[in-house]
Parts: C-alpha cells; structure tokens; sequence
C-alpha cells in the first residue's frame, strides 16, 4: 500500500472540489480551499477520524467498499478510482454489467460528423446510439440490435464482407465481457442462447480467440445506392468498454457521393438540395455497435443493408 501517495492524492482532489460541486451550500467562510474532511467522510458514510487517518497515511489498509465511497464522495473519474485502489494496494470489485448510457461526449461527436456513419456498441454488442447517416446508410437501427445475435443467428440479414473475421473478433470480445461481467443476467442470457442457437458460435468459443477491432474494407450493399466500398475504422471508449465504429468512403469516390447524398436525404436520382434533419438516437438500454461486418459484393439486394462491427 503506497500510503503516501494516497494520502496526497486524495488530500488534492478533496481541495480541488468545492460544495457546490457535491450539492453541498457553501456555508460560512472557508480557511482553506475545497471541501472539509468531515464533509468529504459524511458523503462517504464513514467516521471524519477515518478519513483523516487516510489523508495521514496512517491507520490499516482500506477495504474496497470504503474506497469506493470515497471515491463517490470525491467524484473520481473511473481512471481516478482505478488511480486509487491501485495505491491502496486492493482489487476492484467486479463492476454488475457493461455501461448502457453513452457519455454525452461520445453523443456530441456523433453529431458533429455529419458525413461520416457512426455507431456506439456496448461490451455485449448491443447498439446504443447512432447517427443519422448510419441510419440512412445500414438501416434497422431504430430496432436497436445486437450485432453478435444477428451475425450466428440471423445470418440472413447479414449482408457484409468479412463476416468470418467478424465472427472471431466478436466472440473475442464477448468473452472478455464474460470475465468483466460475470454477474450481468443480460449478458449471460446473450451467451446461452449463442451456445444454443450457433455450433459456429460454440466452435469460435472454444478456440479461445484473441482479437482485436481495426481498420477493414468493406463493401455495403444498399437498397438504393448499390454496393458502396466503404471504410471501417474503431475507436474505443475504454472508462465505458465501448466501441464506436466510423464509416468513411475513399474522398471523390462514388461510394463517397453515395454518402452525402445519403447524408442530404436524397435518392441517387434526385438533383435536389434537401439537407437530412441532424438527429442522434440515444438508447437508454444496454446497446453497442462496433464496424466490422459491412455489405457483400455480388448479393441480391435486400429490404435494408447491414453492418457489424
């Protein structure tokens, strides 16, 4: 346990806050800057001495409830709370299931691209938000659906190329969750019904495969624009374990002219001006898409393009 260096730490981000920031009144006049110790203790529901010993460095190693408390108390940011119960020398408690909320950054970047499709898929492969030109360009979104169940069990739906890697990269993924979130009903009920349902699923499962998103080509085919070559590149969010996955085509290209005509809401025919009305679809549910699997060169045309992650 690095008690020193604890007790610097949360000495400074308990004087960097103040009242206001926890919904406190300011009180009377403060001698020293941020929130006092006794305050920062009640938040945490635990005894001012016990705090104080923290901010010391002295007393008994903390147990895991009470720095997550403390943690509460000081609005710690996930790499802030993970900070600290590295220098306490304590394992993190396993977190009850994968982030369902997409962080209103994440959100404002998704609308700040108007040319380029862009999903959000959560650690179990559940779509969580969308931009407008993903909708326009993939389709069924608004159904949010979890690309690992469409890819083994409704492979109908799945127009894209390089769906075998998909197939390896997400249950690579899935079962890095499984280790994340072993007490998630949702995700357990995910995975048994890929066992039940996929001997390719349970195949992949077995091989224990070890993947990563990156950047691929793929080739969409849409109901109206044809075959678009496009670009699928990820970032992840690592504090959420999600995924967002951007679609780009080659500038000047025509897969490119298909996207902003996709992007205006207009008809490949249509020399119209009309602009698509800027909308971001938020799920309040566990939901997440990654791009990975985007349309297939030479299949017939279907009632909507598909993408996975």
């Amino acid at each position: 346990m690095a008690r020193q260096e604890l007790a610097s730490f949360l000495r400074d981000r308990r004087e960097a806050l103040r009242p206001a920031d926890v919904g406190l009144p300011d009180g009377s006049r403060r001698r020293t800057p941020g929130l006092r110790r006794e305050e920062v203790a009640g938040l945490a529901n635990i005894s001012a001495e016990y705090y104080a010993r923290l901010e010391q460095a002295r007393g008994p190693r903390p147990s895991a409830p009470v720095l997550d408390g403390v943690a509460g108390a000081l609005r710690l940011t996930q790499a802030e709370r993970a900070h600290v119960f590295r220098l306490a020398g304590v394992a993190r408690p396993a977190p009850s299931g994968p982030p369902r909320q997409v962080r209103p950054y994440v959100a404002s970047m998704l609308e700040r691209l108007p040319d380029t499709a862009a999903v959000v898929t959560a650690a179990t492969y559940d779509v969580i938000a969308w931009n407008p030109l993903a909708q326009a360009l993939l389709g069924g979104l608004r159904d949010r659906p979890n690309l690992a169940r469409r890819r083994f069990l409704r492979r109908e739906e799945v127009l894209t190329t390089g769906h075998e890697d998909f197939a390896e990269i997400a249950v690579a993924r899935l079962r890095a969750a499984a280790d994340r979130y072993p007490g998630d009903a949702g995700l357990a009920a995910l995975l048994a019904e890929l066992r039940a349902g996929s001997e390719e699923f349970t195949g992949i499962w077995d091989l224990h495969p070890v993947r990563a998103p990156g950047h691929r080509v793929k080739t969409i085919v849409h109901p109206e624009e044809g075959p678009l070559r496009v670009h699928c590149d990820v970032l992840i969010v690592p504090e959420d374990d999600q995924q967002v996955v951007f679609i780009t085509a080659d500038p000047g290209s025509p897969s490119a002219r298909a996207l902003r005509r996709l992007a205006a809401g207009r008809r490949p025919a249509d020399p119209g001006t009309a602009t698509a009305e800027v909308s971001l679809r938020l799920s309040s549910a566990d939901r997440q898409t990654s791009g990975d699997e985007m349309g297939t060169k030479g299949l017939p045309r279907a009632r909507m393009a598909r993408c996975e992650p």
